[in-house]
């Protein structure tokens, strides 16, 4: 499968990239960056995209990093790499895009936060403007609503018409009901203002799990809009990795969201690629899109004390990562392969034989040797002391024989 099952009909074009209706659910991230630092900005967003990131969004926040998306855009291209690039725009959005028209022109899609673009009065106005903006410039935008920064006057006015109600709501049930309804009449006031339906994404971003598929599973029957999936300051390590699992494979499994960001912090230093790589793994596991050939590998046991089988795994699997740009463009459907590391004979042949190529090593006790399987039958046995570099050799002539 490599299609998302939205429902929704409505697609909108980010650079030529496609989000919403039947379209591929698109992968994104976000750098982290000072933007005023252009050269740092435009590398990192080279690191973004070749790892696999289709969309990737900057931060706009002052007159410095507005003056420098034009030159990251251009430095990226020089890079030779070509992706749509988002302006993250918050409080002053409006300011930064009149005062620098060619940020306003440079970037694929501008973000916007309908809870800081400004208060009372003021927000109508200053949302109008960054509006007007994207109609000038034939810009898309996501519609970005965030429980940490909602519109405290959807807010107020939800909370009061539920307590005027028969049949009053929860605290959390009319927080939800504000989310989605900051969003929606913020769409439709983009509407009204006259930016097409076609040029809309909506996300309403919450931290823990089983409100974001509450929230989104409610924001979905209501509207046609292309949805922007992401658990928000999801965490750190497997924290972070396990709550957006959860949370956007119930979501994705019935069909809703149309591109998604795994919101990680990194660790200090941390590469910030490694966003860009879950997101991926969400959707192959689930069989909505592939992306690189997937390695199946046994956990282990007392049958396998040597960590060969692991570091095997470990190494091929970085070996097919790392090429996969260059096979993207030479081999067709190689994304789909499987290739199985098995440390010992209880499973090792038969999940080999599943695989497209497999390898089963010698547990303990067991002959030293290891039987490669191809397409379901043995093609040859490996033994010696360079077993590593031998399988990575096969799993390249596979490769270049089949696809």
């Amino acid at each position: 499968m490599s299609t998302n099952n939205s429902n929704r009909t409505n697609r909108v074009a980010v650079g030529g990239i496609l989000v919403g209706g039947q379209a591929p659910v698109v992968v994104q991230s976000m750098t982290n960056t000072d933007t005023a630092e252009a050269e740092k900005t435009a590398q990192q967003i080279v690191e973004l995209a070749k790892a696999g990131s289709e969309l990737v969004r900057i931060t706009v926040n002052s007159d410095a990093a507005a003056k420098q998306v034009a030159n990251i855009r251009d430095r990226v291209a020089q890079l030779g790499v070509d992706v749509p690039i988002i302006g993250d725009f918050h409080f002053n959005g409006h300011k930064l895009l009149s005062a620098h028209p060619s940020c306003a022109e440079a970037l694929s899609k501008y973000r916007i936060n309908p809870g800081n673009v400004g208060r009372g009065k003021k927000r109508d106005e200053q949302f109008a403007q960054l509006i007007e903006f994207a109609c000038q410039y034939d810009k898309p935008i996501r519609i970005g609503v965030n429980w940490g920064s909602l519109d405290q006057a959807v807010l107020a006015s939800t909370m009061d018409e539920n307590a005027k109600s028969a049949n009053p709501l929860d605290a959390k049930q009319v927080m939800y009901q504000a989310m989605i309804r900051s969003a929606l009449e913020s769409a439709q006031q983009a509407q009204d203002i006259g930016l097409a339906e076609d040029k809309i994404i909506l996300s309403c971003k919450m931290s823990n799990v089983q409100d974001l598929i509450a929230v989104y599973t409610s924001l979905a029957e209501q509207s046609t809009y292309p949805l922007h999936l992401g658990l928000t300051e999801a965490g750190m390590g497997s924290k972070g990795i396990v709550a957006s699992t959860a949370a956007l494979a119930v979501l994705l499994q019935q069909g809703i969201g149309d591109t998604i960001r795994i919101s990680l912090t990194p660790e200090p230093g941390g590469d910030r690629t490694q966003e860009v790589i879950v997101a991926q793994e969400i959707l192959q596991s689930m069989g909505l899109r592939s992306f690189t050939p997937q390695v199946i590998a046994c956990p282990g046991c007392g049958r396998t004390s040597s960590t060969y089988f692991q570091q095997l795994a470990q190494e091929i699997q970085s070996y097919l990562r790392n090429n996969m740009p260059n096979w993207k463009q030479r081999y067709s459907g190689v994304e789909d392969m499987t290739v199985a590391v098995m440390g010992c004979v209880v499973n090792g042949p038969g999940e080999s034989k599943h695989a497209n190529i497999g390898i089963s090593l010698p547990g303990t006790g067991e002959k030293p040797v290891a039987p490669v399987y191809e397409d379901g039958k043995k093609t040859v046995t490996l033994k010696g002391d360079h077993i590593a570099e031998e399988f990575q050799s096969i799993v390249k002539n596979y490769i270049e024989r089949h696809y």
